[in-house]
């Protein structure tokens, strides 16, 4: 069975303290909204949090958007009782921070199964220490198991840069080793990743670049701070008109007859092969979602 394609161009933190920010998250233009209970809630307000994101997500509304809530890690005082109350809110998924093995994912994965959650409820990696860079590989072979239910790495570069000393420069050339072996173990093994969070969300020329960079290396999608980085990062993570034409040239290229053994063809003076137009079939699938998703917002 084809599973659908949906769209993570854009994935926006709300944390879980502000009950307004959980209220208006419902009319923003976000394909993925991270219901946030770790970095951005104060040790005081967890509890509090925990309570109103369960209440908002119970409640819905969110439409086709997909909700995420960000638990503490297993290991903190709060972890435990966050992975309960996600599971009993229903969302789309869980983002667990501080994956750095295998052994990460499945603490989370195990708890799941055994409270009886849904198939349909995916575990999200974060993507942020030593470690997992080094443990790319392994960690997205987990996907491998069903019921271990990765879905997604999301890449944590705040937090990779306090552990590693690295800088978050423009053109973030200390990090292109690491975002880039994560996209390889991710696509590897049929999962999604997410760009980190670009900080000076007053600087949407900036964001844009690392948007457009960021797709450039096979990201689907951005972590976001702040609504108004959601329509420069909607458009970069978008195929353009003319490639959504091109894509869909290639497409009925191949099922012509005459083509239809062929691994290669001729198309407008450039060799195609088929692969592109598996390539082609994954950006009109996406287009098509957003429209869909745009239509029932």
């Amino acid at each position: 069975m084809t599973t659908a394609i949906r769209p993570r161009r854009s994935a926006l933190y709300m944390p879980g303290s502000n009950a307004r920010a959980l209220d208006k998250a419902r009319g923003l233009d976000a394909d993925v909204l991270i219901l946030d209970l770790e970095d951005a809630v104060a040790p005081d307000a967890k509890d509090i949090a925990r309570a109103q994101i369960v209440d908002a997500v119970t409640q819905g509304g969110y439409g086709p958007r997909e909700v995420i809530i960000r638990i503490n890690g297993l290991d903190t005082p709060w972890g435990e009782a966050d992975l309960k109350a996600a599971v009993s809110a229903k969302p789309d998924g869980i983002l667990i921070p501080k994956v750095s093995s295998p052994a990460d994912v499945q603490r989370a994965a195990a708890p799941l199964n055994a409270l009886d959650a849904p198939e349909s409820l995916k575990l999200w990696a974060m993507m942020e220490t030593p470690l997992a860079m080094l443990n790319a590989g392994a960690i997205a072979a987990a996907a491998q198991d069903p019921a271990m239910r990765l879905s997604c790495f999301v890449m944590g570069t705040n937090d990779l840069a306090k552990e590693t000393g690295a800088r978050l420069i423009p053109g973030r050339l200390p990090m292109v080793p690491w975002l880039m072996s994560c996209i390889a173990a991710a696509k590897a093994y049929g999962l999604d990743v997410l760009d980190g969070v670009y900080n000076d969300f007053s600087d949407l020329d900036g964001l844009s670049a690392e948007c457009e960079q960021g797709r450039d290396m096979g990201m689907d999608g951005k972590t976001l701070i702040h609504p108004k980085q959601l329509d420069p990062c909607n458009r970069a993570f978008s195929a353009s008109q003319e490639e959504l034409e091109a894509a869909k040239a290639i497409i009925a290229a191949f099922e012509l007859e005459e083509n239809a053994g062929k691994g290669a063809i001729n198309l407008g003076g450039r060799m195609v092969e088929r692969m592109h137009a598996d390539i082609a079939k994954r950006q009109v699938a996406i287009a098509d979602a957003v429209a869909a998703r745009a239509a029932n917002q």
